[in-house]
């Protein structure tokens, strides 16, 4: 072949090629087109190619030829196009590809190549389609890209490139494609990009991109695809965004952005892909999301979404992929969802939805994915094509659903397990009828008293003594006069030999029912009766009134002049407090299930200081109020101190919590804020990394600068020294527990930015 020296084109693409490509070829003098690619070559590209002066396409990709590329293929001036993607390509680019002034495509994407790029390409401003993805490619984009009028094109994704984003991209008038992800850009996204008026695509993903997003992006007209995940960006996500009428694909997950979602984002129509996910948006889903006729995938898990799922998301009848885990959605599973008929996948888990699955569900006939885990959903597990293969991980975290599933219990096996539609009934009865016929028992309980005891005549005449010394009894959805005699049965009058922890307000018991259940009854302790009564009523009121998968669930109460007592699940590892004590139990307690701990207690506070209203403060936290569960989930316990916060409140109170948790200037202003369970959060957080009380470390902790801070002398030393993963993230909570203890109440953050810091993984600053 070498002798057909009058040959132009060669085009032997597309076969099953093996070998060298022949030295031979170099004698082809008048080759002006020159196409491999697709075959099986293995061999480093012959040198003598580089004589080809008249060459002008050179495609030799998707082969797996290997070496460097010669620095004789710069000698190729009349070279419009140059092919060399997905070979074994290795070494740097060579300086002399800059001489190439005719160069218009250059492909060298999937190799090996490291080094930077020549720093003379496109000089002569013919370069309109640069692609240089996936390979190990280093330092900055050369200036003469910078200034790069003809480019169009440019895929640099996958690579190590570095430098200012914000300086090292100018204006392109007719750019339709800009790649530019996975590598370690910094800076902010220059304003500059809103006038390449012709861009469609814009990827800069998993990059360090930090400030807001532009609002000249909402100029871009044409934009297609705009993917600016996983970088550090913040602020609100411009309205301007929504006049992008062309958007098909819009990632903005895993940044810092604020806010609440855009009306205006519900007029991108066409989207076909949204996501959301892993940011700090808050607020409720706008109603106009459900215009998304064509949206096939909606992924906006791991934000501070609130208030119902709205039933407009049952418009998107093409979607198959939806996520709106780890949020705080309320209410109930819209029945609406039976309209995603394409729907293959759907997670909901880690939010506070209650009632039941909707039975319609199962008629989706496409549905093989679900996961609803950790919500405070009831009843039976329907039957259906999504849930025959469900796993307890998928429906774990929900106190009153039932089914056939290892790990569940099977429906009608329990008393404690709520009867979905006979209960909201129940309920609602219980609300209404109980504090009527509690007044009138008390009232009964009280003039009775004066006359058949002269102990009683020296009652304070308040309803809440009076309470008390009366036949009491409310369980809600149980018969509770039956239930109070079987715990005084299954207790043998509490006994201590049934006595499994004991609080400043009451002592917890074991108590196995007739039916087999095991529940924990808190007792109440003997003491004045005031405070007695206000004890009990504020653990009351708190308990019923929230629901969360890290707050103890309360079943109901039980009260008469004999005792008074609360019904609660039963945990059975019982408190951290017991298992830190313990050798083999807390060795058990490995890294990764102590910061599952940590930020299941954040969550439980979260929640409790910004979702409830008014506000809970707990006044009490310490390791003997947190219970775990199997999983080792943690479950706050003990609201006997719970004051409630209301706005115009003085919140003066008395003197209240646990020796060596509560915070410092609580002892002198007996002011109640949320910062007090802050200060507390902080203190139990090092006694979860250190495996005791931190007692004199916290002093060690404050005084001393972070940089001065051993790590390893504020570990448990029971446990091995964590992984390097996990010791960015302890490093992470310390960081995080220094502001928490911090002695000016004003200086701690707030349980929601802990909570969000913890859910994200970022480092507090």
């Amino acid at each position: 072949m070498g002798y057909l020296i009058s040959l132009q084109f060669l085009m032997l693409y597309q076969n099953n090629l093996t070998g060298a490509i022949p030295n031979s070829l170099g004698n082809l003098t008048n080759l002006t087109h020159l196409y491999l690619y697709e075959n099986q070559l293995s061999s480093p590209i012959p040198k003598d190619l580089g004589g080809l002066k008249f060459l002008t396409e050179m495609e030799i990709g998707q082969n797996q030829l290997n070496g460097s590329i010669p620095v004789s293929i710069g000698n190729l001036s009349n070279l419009n196009e140059l092919h060399l993607r997905e070979n074994q390509f290795s070494g740097t680019i060579p300086e002399e590809l800059g001489n190439l002034k005719k160069l218009v495509v250059l492909d060298l994407d999937q190799n090996q190549l490291s080094g930077p790029l020549p720093e003379l390409l496109c000089r002569n401003g013919t370069l309109q389609n640069i692609t240089v993805s996936e390979n190990k490619l280093t330092g900055p984009i050369p200036r003469s890209l910078k200034y790069c009028s003809s480019l169009i094109r440019a895929r640099f994704n996958g690579n190590h490139f570095h430098g200012n984003l914000s300086e090292m991209f100018g204006i392109y008038p007719f750019p339709y494609f800009i790649d530019l992800s996975n590598n370690e850009f910094h800076g902010e996204l220059s304003s500059s990009w809103g006038k390449c008026k012709s861009l469609t695509t814009l990827k800069v993903g998993k990059n360090n991109i930090t400030g807001g997003i532009p609002p000249e992006i909402g100029t871009l007209t044409q934009l297609q695809a705009l993917d600016l995940s996983s970088n550090y960006l913040s602020g609100k996500i411009p309205r301007g965004v929504g006049k992008l009428a062309s958007m098909l694909n819009l990632y903005l997950n895993d940044n810092r952005l604020t806010g609440s979602i855009p009306q205006e984002l519900g007029m991108l129509t066409k989207l076909l892909y949204l996501d959301l996910s892993t940011n700090s948006l808050n607020g409720s889903i706008p109603e106009h999301l459900g215009d998304f006729r064509y949206l096939f995938h909606m992924n906006l898990s791991n934000n501070i979404f609130t208030q119902k799922i709205p039933f407009q998301i049952g418009k998107l009848t093409q979607l198959s992929e939806l996520d709106l885990s780890r949020n705080f959605f309320t209410g109930e599973i819209p029945s609406e969802f039976q309209s995603l008929q394409n729907l293959g996948t759907l997670d909901l888990s880690h939010n506070n939805l209650s009632g039941v699955i909707p039975k319609a569900l199962v008629k989706l006939p496409g549905l093989l994915h679900i996961n609803i885990s950790f919500n405070n959903l009831e009843g039976p597990i329907p039957s259906g094509r999504a849930f025959m293969n469900l796993t307890i991980e998928e429906v774990q975290g929900n106190k009153g659903l039932c089914g056939n599933i290892t790990g569940l219990p099977a429906c009608g096996s329990s008393p404690l397990i709520k009867k979905h539609v006979k209960d909201k009934l129940k309920k609602l009865l219980v609300t209404i009828l109980c504090p009527l016929l509690g007044s009138f028992l008390l009232l009964c309980a009280f003039y009775g008293g004066l006359r058949l005891h002269d102990q009683w005549r020296k009652s304070s005449g308040t309803e809440d003594m009076d309470m008390n010394k009366g036949n009491f009894f409310s369980v809600c959805s149980y018969d509770g006069k039956a239930l109070y005699k079987e715990i005084v049965m299954a207790t043998e009058e509490f006994n201590d030999i049934f006595c499994i922890g004991k609080g400043g307000y009451g002592s917890v018991y074991r108590a196995e029912l007739p039916s087999g259940d095991v529940i924990a009854v808190k007792k109440l302790h003997h003491m004045p009766e005031m405070a007695m009564h206000r004890s009990f009523l504020n653990e009351i009121k708190a308990l019923t009134e929230i629901k969360h998968r890290n707050i103890v669930k309360l079943f109901g109460f039980c009260s008469n002049s004999r005792h008074s007592f609360l019904v609660y699940e039963y945990l059975e590892r019982g408190s951290l407090a017991k298992i830190l004590s313990m050798e083999d139990e807390a060795m058990e307690l490995d890294w990764q299930k102590r910061l599952k701990i940590i930020k299941g207690i954040a969550h439980a506070l979260s929640y409790m200081h910004h979702d409830c209203s008014p506000a809970i403060v707990h006044r009490d936290l310490s390791s003997n109020n947190i219970l775990l569960d199997p999983e080792y989930e943690a479950h706050i316990s003990d609201f006997g101190t719970s004051k409630f916060l209301k706005i115009d409140s003085s919140n003066w109170g008395s003197l209240a919590g646990t020796y060596g948790y509560v915070a410092p200037e609580f002892a002198y202003t007996m002011k109640v804020t949320e910062k007090c369970d802050v200060y507390s959060f902080g203190v139990l957080t090092m006694e979860v990394i250190k495996g005791k009380h931190p007692g004199d470390l916290i002093a060690y902790l404050m005084s001393s600068k972070p940089e001065n801070i051993e790590l390893k002398d504020l570990l448990d030393q029971r446990l091995l020294y964590p992984s390097q993963e996990i010791e960015r993230s302890l490093k992470s909570v310390l960081k995080l527990v220094r502001a928490c203890l911090h002695v000016d109440p004003q200086f701690r953050p707030t349980m929601f930015f802990i909570t969000k810091l913890l859910s994200t993984g970022t480092s507090y600053e």
